[in-house]
């Protein structure tokens, strides 16, 4: 039977030289599937996402002994983890000569052609209405809808107001039911 999950236990043991190696292994196999699905709903590709999420945990790995515990386990990486993709599609968006305000229609092309992809015409129109987002309400509008996460806790992520992502949130939904109902 696996034990309660105790953040300032974990903070305390990924502290100790003794006991590092064991709680970081606990903390990736505790946090992996999350965050593995919100960087895939950044980035939309496998691979990528798996690639990234690999970076996440090493970028944490590294930086260890600069995590105070002033945040949740669970916050920093998520930090990392965004950081990481807003580095990877900002790298893309060079490589293929596309504006930051510009659609990232690259990314819909790279999910069609993903072999791990496996939603329908439904699933595809819904993330085609994402992509035309601003990146932050994409981003706000995916940790609310997908993640359902609290907006405190997206607050101390991304470091804006909760009003913010509040009204980040309600401008993202209604640009998505418009991009969806546009042709109905």
């Amino acid at each position: 039977m696996q034990q309660p999950y105790i953040e300032a236990e974990f903070v305390a043991k990924l502290h100790d030289p003794e006991q590092q190696r064991e709680a970081f292994a606990q903390v990736v196999s505790a946090y992996s599937e999350k965050l593995y699905w919100q960087i895939r709903k950044m980035v939309l590709n496998h691979d990528d996402a798996n690639d990234l999420l690999q970076n996440t945990f090493m970028k944490a790995w590294i930086n260890l002994a600069y995590f105070r515990g002033d945040a949740k386990i669970s916050t920093w990486l998520f930090k990392i983890a965004i950081n990481e993709c807003i580095t990877f599609l900002n790298r893309q968006r060079t490589m293929n000569n596309i504006s930051i305000n510009d659609t990232d229609v690259f990314l819909l092309e790279r999910l069609k052609g993903d072999d791990y992809f496996d939603g329908d015409e439904i699933q595809l129109k819904l993330q085609e209405a994402m992509l035309t987002l601003p990146q932050k309400q994409r981003l706000v509008f995916q940790m609310k809808y997908f993640q359902e996460m609290k907006y405190d806790e997206m607050s101390e992520i991304l470091g804006t107001s909760v009003g913010a992502l509040k009204a980040s949130y309600h401008h993202a939904v209604k640009k998505v039911e418009e991009f969806l109902t546009k042709d109905v």
